[in-house]
């Protein structure tokens, strides 16, 4: 299909920026100082030509052009940046036109401006964001991450649900406690929070003393006041959906051409560029009523995007329905990137066990170990179906446990090559959302022939451990097993027994137990895996691991309507790290076989250092504001964190709020290919301090873990080794990596759009909040009664007047109140670093947009005295 060429400039393409003069060469056609203006009639390229492939490998090589997968700050979506290769502080892309038509997530190849050109950073500034804002980018494993579990719309044991989290072993290593850097940027997203009041106007062009890129005297500038910046040259691979949520308008020139053909599509997410439909793709009527749809979300893909224009051109793919409702966002979310949420195909069902019930085939018996005796259990989120992984704890001689980790033998339903197995190796992940999951599998599989359910038998491959007391291996046996759970025990019923170590807890406090086992039996399994659990737990931090826990938030949803009815700060607790506990256990013990046996082809997971510049920045930063913090190693943050904070309120928020910015530093956890990394010192995992890792205990909804299987079965001799080069198995980590990160974003957003929501239907929400972070005109806060970070603009506040400084090297703000009663004084009050305000979250006229204002000292209290931190709810163990 040909597309007509489009030769006009309607308006600034979204944050040109000073590098290309304050209109630059996107202004508008009716600018007198458009440069376009002289050469009218004329194509005027405002992107560069994209270079050939093989300069581009030659320039790699050479080392004259870098690669990296770009990010765009969603606060400021004229910023982007690569990674630095080489760890130093990132690369930055100042602006569309540098940006050269790639989006957030596209891995592409960039060439260093001269010096001259790089990005000055001015410290006097107080903003201190010069590594563009990650999303959420800290590896779940530091985190202790937790997969959100959807509530259950049949339920009938109570009108609300209560969505809890799940273990993702993934988030201990990672360091993160969770996936709360949701909120970081907030819910701008999609339409979730667009723009807030006394942001920069996002079609703004960038004026000169705004400007980072400045020319004068730079050689005189110290090296540390200098960020390299380059332009995009090519796009390897557009990692970016190119699909985006968004609103249809009419083109403002009623008189032009483009306007009887192209209405303009104007997405919700601002790193998106704007897009040309044609009229023909869009509701017969929006001509002459656009009204009627001004709130009417939409999807929208970008089919091609010219040198010459700034915007670019799209076909209408949907109608969503409207904004600021959960389906219709939820379903652009998805949409966005790139997550199938289609019913499975009669051909991919066609692979799965057709008779009902099904029952495991009498051949099994004799090629398994058979545990079905065994005191067996499952500890999960009360709501969760997919039942992965099971334990079991039993003692031997002398004072030694027999403990086994059982996990769903997911591949012996997923022939290699199948249907099935190609749109599962497609998903890659099931996508956790706050109201449901998108499944890897068939939800035959996930939720009842895979899913470890209670009194059952069932396929399983199991990780057996002779263990002392103290967690000590004395021996490791790998093996497909055969078990039959005798109950599925909630992690409330498993703290509930680790609380009451020498009570009874009462039969009708827990879940139905096979008559085989009494709950005295299950009860003194679950106490004796917590006693290992925690010597375990306490060896691995001796060791050297980091975990930086951010706050989390679970909903309590309607049973009715599916609408939040209220939140809470998810509380981490002894059941849940017990379980954390042997399934890192499991995928370390599980990587160090599958690489003993295929050296070339195991899939592992690493997890590198932490940028060196970011990290010595956070040093200084601490330095300054009197808190010791030595980051030279994961141990040396962990034991600096543990140190600094007593365990009263005011404390737990402060270390909120470090911990919140010891976790920007972090990279992402990713899968590789050991054949493909030449140096075994990159395999290490950071956060886990371990020289190798893996992901086993998670196959029903990570085919990371199904392919990790397959390699355990081909080491233990079940199979041959699957028949593939390291560099497609390399290709399979990468597509793992890219749905896991997606998955993530999607995460992330679902919460958002859900406590956007709540705002809307519950609000103004107040709490106490702490500051971390200001700048000249604004400052970021941590809102500690629900996790969410919001920045708060000195101009949407009723000041007098406001002043930043330095006092030493610590940012402060002073604020002017406007006085309610003019016979009052003005009330100062200087907003610091680890200050307390109270704020007000309150919902907008726009859909489900919300800001957050300061509420004025000496007005009503909110939650109490002011060093009050956390209100009784949020109260951390």
């Amino acid at each position: 299909m040909s597309h007509p060429d489009y030769r006009l400039n309607l308006g600034t393409p979204r944050g040109v920026s000073s590098v290309v003069g304050p209109h630059g060469v996107g202004a508008s056609p009716g600018d007198k100082k458009s440069k376009n203006k002289s050469i009218r009639g004329k194509k005027k390229s405002i992107f560069e030509t994209y270079m050939s492939k093989e300069d581009v490998s030659e320039g790699l090589k050479r080392g004259t052009l870098i690669q990296g997968v770009l990010r765009i700050n969603p606060k400021k979506f004229h910023e982007a940046f690569i990674p630095s290769p080489d760890g130093d502080r990132d690369i930055f892309i100042d602006g569309v036109v540098a940006r050269n038509r790639a989006l957030n997530g596209d891995l592409v190849v960039v060439k260093l401006l001269p010096e001259e050109q790089w990005k000055v950073i001015k410290p006097e500034s107080g903003d201190k964001e010069t590594e563009g804002a990650y999303e959420s980018d800290p590896p779940e494993e530091l985190c202790g991450s937790h997969v959100l579990q959807p509530s259950l719309k049949g339920c009938n044991d109570s009108p609300d649900v209560i969505i809890e989290a799940q273990f993702d072993d993934s988030d201990a290593e990672n360091g993160h406690g969770s996936t709360q850097n949701v909120l970081v940027d907030g819910v701008k997203k999609l339409s979730v929070c667009v723009h807030e009041k006394g942001q920069e106007d996002v079609g703004a062009p960038v004026t000169k003393d705004e400007s980072t890129s400045v020319a004068q005297d730079i050689r005189a500038l110290p090296e540390k006041s200098l960020q390299r910046s380059a332009k995009v040259v090519y796009i390897v691979e557009k990692k970016h959906s190119r699909a985006a949520m968004g609103f249809l308008k009419l083109l403002a020139d009623k008189n032009s051409e483009l306007f009887r053909k192209y209405a303009l599509f104007s997405p919700s997410d601002h790193r998106v560029p704007r897009i040309y439909v044609p009229l023909k793709d869009c509701p017969q009527d929006f001509v002459t009523r656009p009204k009627d749809y001004a709130s009417t979300l939409f999807i929208c893909r970008i089919v091609d995007w010219k040198e010459d224009n700034s915007f670019a051109l799209g076909q209408l793919a949907k109608s969503l329905g409207q904004a600021g409702e959960i389906e219709p966002e939820t379903e652009g979310i998805l949409t966005e990137y790139g997550v199938d949420f289609s019913d499975f195909s009669s051909e991919v069902l066609d692979c799965l066990p057709q008779g009902v019930p099904w029952t495991i085939p009498p051949e099994e018996f004799s090629q398994r170990r058979d545990l079905r005796k065994d005191c067996v259990f499952t500890i999960d989120p009360s709501t969760a179906r997919d039942l992965d992984d099971a334990l079991s704890c039993k003692p031997v001689a002398n004072g030694i446990f027999e403990v086994g980790v059982h996990i769903a033998d997911v591949s012996y339903f997923v022939p290699e090559g199948s249907k099935l197995d190609k749109v599962a190796a497609e998903r890659a992940t099931s996508v956790y959302l706050v109201q449901k999951v998108v499944p890897m599998l068939p939800r035959l599989l996930c939720e009842e022939l895979c899913s470890l359910n209670p009194m059952t038998d069932r396929l399983t491959f199991s990780v057996i451990w002779m263990l002392t007391p103290e967690g000590k291996i004395l021996n490791e046996w790998f093996g497909r097993t055969i078990i039959h759970s005798c109950t599925k025990l909630s992690y409330d019923h498993a703290q509930s027994m680790i609380e009451s170590p020498t009570r009874t807890v009462p039969e009708t406090e827990l879940p139905p137990i096979a008559p085989e086992h009494t709950s005295d039996e299950v009860h003194q399994a679950v106490l004796n895996l917590h006693r290992i659990a925690q010597e375990l737990r306490k060896q691995r931090f001796l060791d050297g691991a980091l975990r930086l826990d951010q706050l989390k938030l679970a909903f309590t949803l309607d049973h009715e309507t599916g609408l939040p009815q209220g939140c809470h700060i998810y509380e981490y607790r002894d059941s849940n790290k017990l379980v954390e506990e042997f399934m890192l256990l499991a995928n370390m013990a599980v990587a160090h076989k599958v690489y003993r046996a295929f050296p070339e082809r195991a899939l592992l997971r690493r997890h590198p250092p932490p940028q060196t510049r970011m990290l010595s920045d956070l040093e200084e930063f601490c330095d300054q504001m009197g808190l010791p913090m030595d980051v030279s190693s994961a141990s040396t943050i962990n034991k600096s964190l543990t140190k600094l904070f007593g365990d009263d309120k005011y404390s737990l928020a402060r270390k909120e709020v470090l911990t919140n910015m010891c976790s920007r530093p972090m990279q992402m956890a990713v899968y590789f290919c050991s054949g493909v990394l030449q140096d075994e010192a990159k395999f290490r995992h950071y956060a886990l301090n371990v020289p190798l890792y893996t992901h086993f205990t998670s196959p029903i909804r990570r085919f990371a873990d199904v392919m990790v299987h397959r390699l355990l079965a081909a080491a233990l001799g079940y199979r041959k080794l699957p028949d593939v080069a390291p560099s497609v198995l390399q290709k399979r980590a990468d597509h793992c990596n890219d749905r896991r990160m997606a998955s993530k974003r999607v995460q992330e957003l679902s919460t958002s759009l859900f406590f956007a929501v709540m705002v809307k239907e519950s609000g103004p929400l107040e709490s106490e909040a702490m500051v971390l972070g200001i700048l000249s005109q604004a400052f970021d806060v941590l809102v500690l009664r629900y996790g969410v970070q919001k920045r708060i603009y000195c101009n949407a506040l009723p000041l007098r007047s406001h002043h930043f400084q330095k006092v030493g090297k610590k940012p402060e703000l002073t604020l002017v109140w406007e006085p309610e009663d003019v016979e009052q004084e003005p009330v100062q009050q200087v907003i610091t670093i680890f200050s307390l305000v109270e704020v007000v979250l309150r919902a907008e006229d726009a859909a489900l947009k919300y800001s957050a204002v300061l509420k004025q000292p000496g007005t009503e209290g909110l939650l109490g005295p002011q060093d009050e931190a956390c209100d009784e709810d949020n109260k951390q163990d």
